[in-house]
């Protein structure tokens, strides 16, 4: 009887002790601040490095427009993905829906729809995924109206980067679907 009682008051003190660390920490909320007069290209060559990855970043996936062409006039070529993903982000689809607008608008236009990875993992592994993440803007292009037959697909994994850096912001500028003209 003694020892259950002690059990019992030792787990009452490891539990209140978790609430109170729990309640302990710090969670440090990070404010910005826009000025009218300052661009968010400005704004990110004066941040430091990791306020520049944060602003060119959401979560992993690129957010910037550095390496985005253009299919058409106003219609980007390009949207990107999370690290092993082939899920179209909001942006992603955003694009999709402009290109499928413009691609309705010209019928005789034919597209190639690139698939491309980072650097890590194996030759076939992003192959496979470059492949997938293709498929996966085919398919969005597909429901907004564009025939299948105006659209081919094409992977080149890591084997066509965009930006040759080591780094997560150079990661996640090469998880990519590119559209590109074919005629």
């Amino acid at each position: 009887m003694n020892i259950s009682k002690i059990l019992k008051n030792a787990f009452l003190i490891v539990i209140f002790g978790l609430l109170v660390t729990a309640c302990a920490t710090k969670k440090s909320v990070k404010t910005t601040t826009e000025s009218t007069s300052t661009t968010k290209a400005e704004e990110t060559q004066k941040a430091d490095p990791i306020e520049k990855l944060d602003a060119l970043m959401q979560g992993d996936v690129y957010i910037g427009s550095d390496t985005v062409g253009e299919l058409a006039s106003g219609v980007p070529d390009r949207v990107f993905f999370a690290t092993n993903e082939t899920i179209l982000t909001t942006a992603s689809r955003e694009t999709l829906r402009k290109q499928a607008a413009w691609l309705r608008q010209n019928s005789n236009v034919t597209v190639v729809v690139e698939g491309h990875a980072d650097e890590r993992g194996t030759r076939e592994y992003n192959l496979a995924l470059g492949e997938r993440r293709a498929n996966a803007a085919k398919d969005y292009l597909m429901t907004y109206g564009v025939s299948s037959d105006r659209i081919k697909v094409l992977s080149y994994g890591k084997e066509r980067p965009v930006d040759s850096g080591s780094n997560p912001l150079s990661w996640s500028k090469n998880r990519r679907s590119v559209t590109v003209k074919a005629n």
